[in-house]
């Protein structure tokens, strides 16, 4: 079983990654009604693990669903949570059961989440678990130890176009293309001509990247974002745009402006596809979708 996601990215189709949020405990039935709702209208669909470090239903566990409603999962795997021992452990777990897709990511901080007194493990980053995942395939695990049966998974990262500074993303970002990351969906991208500037510099490497597009609900949010989430930068202009938005409308002029954003992406070919990331709103990706000539 080849990762339906990998011909997607190698075809040069504008992929289209939407991200399902597990809920806190096993009420599955909303996670259900997102997959069944998107997995036909996406390429793959990410299930976050333990998402801003709270704990949740895992990624893993969201996959498989993904995969029993007939639809193409990524597993999101975090270092914040398990050793290399558990890493190897789940991926293995996960490439038994015809998961191909897998996010490497470094995972955010312990503090931030719903657990402040729980350890973080942080074992390896994303980077030594995006290599580890290509010495899985070569045969061998983590320590060099021969593997009885080897794995194949489509890798990827993240990046953060829009950080100021923006070099030390670009010097993570050259590790993690070294280490075997094969596409990367990026943070919030708000400013074309700023994701422009870091496209200059990704198109020198042999990666797919799919930019993130974040849906904007209201104008606190994006300044709220703007002041309190590290490398994410939405213009004034817009957040004028969501204030000045009737009462009750403010949803779906977000809506109006992930679309355009999307369009925008495709029609000027700066990136390889988007990555919709609605944040307990999927069911208005549909709508973004329409919103964007897709």
């Amino acid at each position: 079983m080849v990762s339906k996601l990998k011909e997607a990215l190698n075809n040069n189709k504008f992929v289209i990654t939407g991200e399902i949020g597990p809920p806190k405990g096993t009420a599955l039935e909303k996670m259900y009604h997102h997959i069944e709702l998107l997995k036909d209208k996406v390429d793959a669909l990410n299930v976050t693990d333990h998402q801003s470090s709270v704990m949740r239903f895992p990624s893993i566990g969201g996959c498989f669903a993904v995969q029993e409603k007939g639809g193409e999962p990524v597993l999101q795997m975090t270092c914040r949570d398990r050793n290399r021992i558990a890493l190897q452990a789940e991926l293995l777990l996960a490439y038994s059961r015809g998961i191909r897709n897998v996010l490497c990511l470094t995972g955010d901080a312990v503090p931030v989440g719903d657990h402040g007194e729980a350890k973080g493990i942080f074992d390896l980053d994303s980077v030594q678990l995006l290599h580890g995942v290509r010495q899985l395939e070569a045969g061998l695990d983590f320590g060099g130890n021969e593997l009885q049966g080897a794995v194949q998974f489509c890798a990827g990262a993240t990046v953060t176009p829009e950080a100021e500074p923006l070099e030390p993303q670009l010097i993570k970002f050259e590790k993690k293309i070294a280490a075997g990351a094969e596409f990367f969906q990026t943070q919030a991208i708000y400013d074309l001509e700023r994701f422009a500037r870091f496209m200059e510099h990704a198109r020198q490497y042999p990666v797919k990247i799919l930019a993130g597009i974040v849906l904007l609900s209201s104008a606190r949010m994006a300044q709220f974002m703007n002041d309190n989430v590290p490398g994410i930068f939405v213009p004034q202009e817009l957040i004028a745009e969501m204030a000045a938005a009737p009462k009750g409308g403010a949803l779906q002029k977000g809506v109006e402006i992930a679309g355009r954003m999307i369009a925008a992406l495709k029609k000027e070919a700066l990136c390889d596809g988007v990555h919709i990331m609605a944040i307990n709103r999927e069911e208005v990706v549909p709508d973004i979708l329409a919103a964007a000539g897709l």
